[in-house]
């Protein structure tokens, strides 16, 4: 029996509708043709016709993992921010018709990772709790490197990739109101997280001072890109865990 918690209570249902096929491992197609992106999710990517893109490792089993969970089945639709991204697709939390809770199936599974956004925020807590759970059985895409937890020191070969980082903040602070969490001694080539003032603003709401972050262990994810050394940007709270 699925659990209570399965449900998205925290989201608004808006909409229904039976899944005619999956796209890939976290997007589906409705019968009426709408597409719908599994928000809070990133699942193994498949080339779909980008020249040049390479299929990641798992991409084909999540896909058939999705597929086992929606295909032909009603499911209801919940929104918890942003209602549709810029390629038109919907952007939801699905649970068929027992509650069971889409997202939260695949994570358990070990067949995608959290992917959340600054406005798209609902329901990540529970989505990380999930993913650690998979990730400590080593189920799924957590048993292939491909997507294993970065140290700091291994950002820098990852520069252009979405990457989950884990280290000890070595200093933080904030510098023209924006806020800098280095976990190296060279800010200009070590790994680096970066908050800008606008987005500082979420980190307050939710009770995180990013000034006093120096010696905190975590858990960063987030798009690695080079400015100085390897930095990933966080928009919002729930890209960065805090470890024991």
């Amino acid at each position: 029996m699925p659990r209570a918690a399965d449900w998205p209570r925290a989201t608004e249902a808006a909409r229904a509708g039976v899944v005619a096929r999956a796209v890939d491992g976290d997007t589906l197609v409705l019968e009426t043709g709408i597409q719908v992106r599994l928000v809070g999710l990133q699942a193994p990517k498949l080339p779909l016709g980008r020249a040049g893109f390479a299929k990641w490792p798992l991409a084909d089993e999540a896909k058939a993992a999705l597929e086992s969970l929606t295909l032909g089945k009603a499911l209801t639709l919940s929104y918890g921010g942003q209602r549709i991204d810029r390629h038109g697709r919907l952007l939801a939390h699905l649970a068929d018709g027992s509650g069971r809770w889409i997202q939260g199936a695949m994570l358990e599974a070990g067949m995608a990772r959290v992917y959340s956004f600054a406005d798209n925020r609902a329901r990540i807590a529970e989505m990380l709790e999930r993913e650690r759970a998979a990730r400590a059985a080593r189920r799924g895409i957590w048993a292939h490197p491909f997507y294993a937890v970065r140290t700091p020191e291994e950002a820098a070969r990852h520069i252009g990739s979405f990457q989950i980082v884990e280290g000890r903040v070595l200093s933080a602070a904030v510098v023209r109101r924006r806020g800098y969490l280095n976990f190296g001694p060279d800010w200009k080539t070590d790994f680096t997280v970066s908050v800008t003032p606008r987005d500082a603003r979420r980190f307050r709401a939710a009770g995180v001072d990013i000034a006093a972050m120096g010696g905190r262990s975590v858990r960063v994810r987030g798009w690695l890109r080079r400015y100085n050394g390897p930095m990933i940007e966080a928009t919002h709270p729930e890209q960065i865990e805090f470890l024991p």
